[in-house]
């Protein structure tokens, strides 16, 4: 009998290790389903700080980029009112020269000053609109006046009353023309 009773004590300790490793390996499984769902949760976290980051990184270069033209549009637009304000001088310039009788010799002196100041504007982007002869453009000329004319075609200029200019593809200030009827 104790044969049996040793049958029966080693069959109830496999039950019983049975059941142990049954009930170890029912909580192993929930701690790594547990861990595998912390894991989840955390890559997907992880996954939105990357994503949230590199959406901040590049509305930082936009803004980088977008400050830059701000500036570079509000130089030019300080650079355009500056030479706006100076133009005067040069016209006045221009006129006197137009207007000088040839025997003067300090008239070479203010010659060489206008050529300067053109130079001057030219180095700094800002050219004069070439008007004679071209077709009316309300965005580069305005008219002061329409006039018959045999030689030059309706619709263009027949001279400039007073020069325009351009700093680039802005217009400082337009040219001041006749136009051919």
């Amino acid at each position: 009998m104790t044969e049996k009773k040793h049958k029966k004590d080693i069959n109830r300790e496999s039950q019983a290790e049975a059941v142990a490793e049954a009930q170890i390996e029912g909580q192993v499984s929930a701690e790594f389903e547990a861990l595998k769902k912390q894991l989840e949760e955390a890559e997907t976290k992880a996954s939105e700080y990357k994503d949230s980051w590199m959406r901040s990184q590049a509305e930082f270069q936009n803004y980088k980029k977008r400050l830059e033209r701000d500036h570079d549009m509000l130089r030019a637009s300080m650079k355009g009112d500056i030479i706006r304000k100076v133009l005067p001088v040069l016209d006045d310039l221009e006129r006197a020269l137009q207007n000088l009788p040839a025997d003067e010799s300090w008239a070479n002196g203010i010659e060489l000053i206008v050529r300067k100041f053109q130079g001057m504007l030219e180095s700094e982007g800002i050219k004069r609109i070439e008007a004679v002869g071209a077709e009316f453009d309300p965005n580069l000329h305005e008219a002061i006046s329409h006039e018959a004319s045999q030689e030059v075609a309706s619709g263009h200029v027949i001279a400039v009353v007073q020069n325009g200019y351009v700093l680039g593809e802005r217009v400082i200030r337009p040219a001041l023309v006749r136009v051919a009827q």
